[in-house]
């Protein structure tokens, strides 16, 4: 995570998150606000184009009209193209109805060989977004001068056809929402039950038939279009995060048309719900250590003493906030659910830990506002009250999809003693995840499985061995899977590497892409 010009911490990209005992959701995601600045260059190639046959492939007779569709690309952003393209609601029943893929193209500074499709995560995270407001963050001058860039908001997410379920006022509302102190567990989970029930009908009676065909799959089908359309016979790839999941499926799907392809911040798709939630558990764990660690080296921490005493004053600051929640300065009510919500931000690089200090020191003294400020930015909520997507939305709709989740109480208690072993400070926040999908409409319709894409080019997986967000076993993992993967190591901290980490880790992927370049697999950065 970079910081953004004016110097405050940019949302990271995105990740999966289990559900809050508060009822809400720690969904972050790269920001839809002007956070970053634009891009010079010449105006882009517009205009009408069809997918050149010769590059599609072999697809169903019924898929024709959508690999062979004309898309039209206009100027926008004032830098870019944009253009719309129509996919199936339905793979199985194509023939049905179609939604809309919005996406935008940044041309290439030099002649381009090919394009790369960009994923920044989630699943929520707006493509579109990550292109128009941060294409030189988080791709290099390399990169850009040797590739198209393009950004798409996959199904389900802000400027394509997109889940609908709470207004902006009504987002505020929620994420003001708390379970009193001294409530039972069954009164809890009877708050929660009944918050889930009516989040969920809102999402239903908004957003319709498209709620049960946001599925990772379906997406990952959605970007052999895409790959048709702007004329590549293969797949260039960018992922981040859960981005690394919609990659790593869109192989398994159709392995012989990868072509450079890399997988940062990687998520092993064999997990379940459960074990991704616990995973996420022990590394945000282990992240709060390193960043006590780092602040008590400075002459200034809040968090005086050993690292066992910071962390024992962090979880009191939070038990403080979870017993009694604190207005923030413009009278916003700040929650647990808020307060964690801007506590994990920071922690996704090492760059914003200041940041991190600043806040906890102001809410050690009973001023919880730039914790606000911090969860606003995590929610891509602008001062005006406005929300920049519907990340929190599609993020639950995707997730309530793809991983079969228990709602039976018993279960979840269990599962809420193995998040506290595994975080005393945030694993309590993280259980109960299985309330949220139960009363949903639809799914789920996958199961988490092993990928292993065989035929499929060679691929780079990347890992970070302080990744908070996506542990860095999971990048092994993921990378043990794919038959054709080598594994990229950056020694650091925080949430992915490429593009905020270093040289060597920039000079591998950048060979990679536009070389075609194979690092040895192991190599460490």
């Amino acid at each position: 995570m970079k910081s953004a010009p004016d110097g405050s911490p940019a949302p990271p990209r995105r990740r999966r998150w289990g559900a809050l005992a508060a009822g809400s959701v720690l969904a972050l995601a790269l920001s839809g606000c002007s956070l970053f600045p634009g891009q010079d260059g010449d105006p882009p190639e517009t205009g009408a184009a069809s997918a050149d046959p010769t590059v599609v492939g072999e697809v169903p007779g019924e898929l024709d009209p959508f690999y062979g569709q004309q898309v039209v690309w206009e100027p926008c952003e004032e830098e870019f193209a944009c253009a719309t393209v129509e996919v199936p609601l339905d793979y199985d029943d194509p023939g049905r109805d179609t939604i809309e893929i919005a996406a935008i193209r940044s041309d290439a500074d030099g002649e381009a060989q090919g394009t790369i499709l960009v994923n920044p995560g989630g699943p929520g995270g707006s493509g579109y977004n990550i292109v128009k407001n941060a294409v030189e963050f988080v791709t290099s001058d390399t990169l850009r001068e040797t590739y198209d860039v393009v950004g798409f908001d996959p199904r389900g997410v802000n400027r394509s056809s997109a889940v609908e379920c709470r207004t902006d006022a009504e987002k505020d509302v929620a994420r003001e929402q708390f379970i009193p102190a001294g409530a039972s567990d069954e009164e809890a989970l009877a708050l929660l039950t009944e918050e889930a029930r009516i989040f969920a009908d809102l999402c239903a009676e908004r957003t319709g038939e498209l709620l049960g065909y946001v599925d990772t799959e379906s997406a990952a089908r959605d970007m052999d279009i895409l790959r048709a359309v702007v004329n590549d016979p293969r797949l260039n790839f960018l992922g981040f995060s859960y981005g690394t999941q919609l990659g790593a499926t869109y192989a398994g799907l159709f392995p012989d048309r990868v072509g450079r392809m890399v997988l940062d911040g990687a998520i092993d798709p064999s997990l379940s719900s459960q074990e991704v939630t616990l995973g996420q558990a022990a590394a945000f764990e282990e992240a709060l250590r390193a960043y006590i660690a780092d602040c008590q080296s400075g002459d200034e921490c809040p968090l005086p003493g050993t690292v066992d005493e910071g962390v024992a004053a962090v979880q009191a600051l939070v038990a403080s906030i979870e017993e009694e929640p604190q207005r923030a300065e413009d009278g916003r009510l700040v929650t647990v659910g808020t307060f964690v919500q801007g506590f994990i931000l920071p922690l996704y690089d090492d760059a914003n830990w200041p940041t991190l200090t600043t806040a906890v020191d102001s809410a050690l003294n009973g001023d919880v506002s730039d914790m606000l400020y911090l969860a606003d930015l995590s929610a891509e909520r602008s001062p005006d009250g406005t929300y920049a997507t519907n990340a929190t939305e599609a993020f639950l709709a995707v997730n309530c999809l793809d991983y079969p989740m228990t709602s039976d109480p018993a279960q979840m208690a269990e599962d809420r003693e193995e998040l506290v072993a595994a975080s005393p400070t945030f694993g309590a926040l993280l259980a109960y995840g299985g309330v949220t999908c139960a009363p949903w409409a639809y799914g789920p319709v996958l199961e988490p499985a092993p990928v292993s894409a065989a035929g499929a080019g060679p691929m780079l997986v990347i890992g970070t061995t302080g990744d908070p967000a996506t542990p860095y076993e999971w990048s092994l993992a993921l990378a043990d899977q794919l038959e054709s993967a080598v594994h990229v190591t950056w020694e650091g901290e925080g949430h992915t590497a490429y593009g905020r980490s270093n040289d060597c880790i920039g000079d591998v992927v950048d060979s990679y892409f536009a070389n075609g370049t194979v690092p040895e697999d192991g190599v460490r950065c």
